[in-house]
């Protein structure tokens, strides 16, 4: 019998990495560094084997789509900011056999999911990258990936594709840990203002909302959020439409759920948007 042992929200900015690097921003991230490292911690106490990441980062027009490689390895460099992720070397094993159950149980449930295994060129996207980093320094934990921006889906569905996940885990031998990774607001900067929006948020009525919703998630009122949820993605530039945190909350029980998010530490403003990694008891 499987269990879902951990689950969390999670960022991935990719300001973590320069943070390590020589220069003026070394340092900046580590409190967020060291949250994916105390997420990775927590995991393997609780006996993890397996992160399933729900990925802002990989971008699907249609339909969800799950990486159910046996194994992930390869070489990326972010399109997106090739200057500040280039040349990452990555090497996890995956699980075919979790990634197919999701997906059979999210399209039976009238949300059609596709598993792809046996293809070597499909890649991951630094949504996971970034978190596996840091949270999987040993690479011994395998991964399954799924795609977190669905262009043209309703909250509905990714609420369904969380049930599929939780169902899939606890018909399975595996313990795991699920991980939505994505930002709260998330309204870049304009491409004038950027270089110097790097520790800022673009809106201020951004800021005011995420740090709302962070109280609601630490005060359990998870049934109020979810209802403000599809507001919240529109209004706030929500990154992926915030379907990673719809699947994450359809995994933990959607507005039924009345876990307490535990903030791993401060807020903080990344290129415009605002970022957290926040740990939800699962129950």
């Amino acid at each position: 019998m499987g269990k879902l042992a951990l689950a969390a929200k999670v960022t991935h900015v990719p300001s973590m990495l320069i943070s390590e690097m020589p220069g003026k921003h070394q340092g900046c991230r580590d409190f967020a560094i060291e949250g994916h490292r105390e997420i990775g911690r927590r995991a393997r106490e609780l006996g993890v084997d397996t992160f399933v990441v729900l990925d802002t980062h990989w971008l699907v027009n249609s339909g969800y789509h799950i990486n159910a490689n046996a194994r992930h390895r390869g070489i990326y460099t972010s399109t997106e900011f090739p200057h500040f992720i280039r040349d990452l070397e990555y090497d996890y094993q995956g699980n075919t056999a979790l990634g197919e159950s999701i997906a059979a149980k999210a399209t039976a449930k009238g949300v059609l999911t596709r598993a792809h295994s046996g293809v070597e060129s499909l890649g991951l996207e630094y949504g996971t990258l970034v978190p596996m980093k840091y949270m999987n320094e040993e690479a011994d934990i395998s991964v399954v990936s799924i795609g977190g921006w669905v262009y043209s889906a309703e909250m509905e569905e990714s609420q369904a594709v969380g049930e599929a996940i939780r169902e899939a885990v606890e018909e399975s031998d595996r313990c795991v840990a699920l991980l939505a990774s994505g930002s709260l607001s998330h309204r870049i900067w304009d491409n004038r203002e950027v270089e110097d929006g790097l520790f800022k948020i673009s809106k201020p009525f951004n800021k005011e909302v995420d740090l709302m919703v962070l109280d609601m998630w630490q005060e359990g009122r998870i049934a109020e959020f979810i209802d403000m949820l599809p507001d919240y993605a529109k209004n706030c530039s929500g990154e992926g439409n915030m379907h990673d945190t719809a699947m994450l909350f359809g995994a933990l029980g959607w507005d039924n759920y009345t876990g307490k998010g535990e903030m791993l530490h401060q807020y903080f403003e990344s290129s415009g948007t605002g970022q957290c990694n926040v740990v939800f008891p699962v129950m």
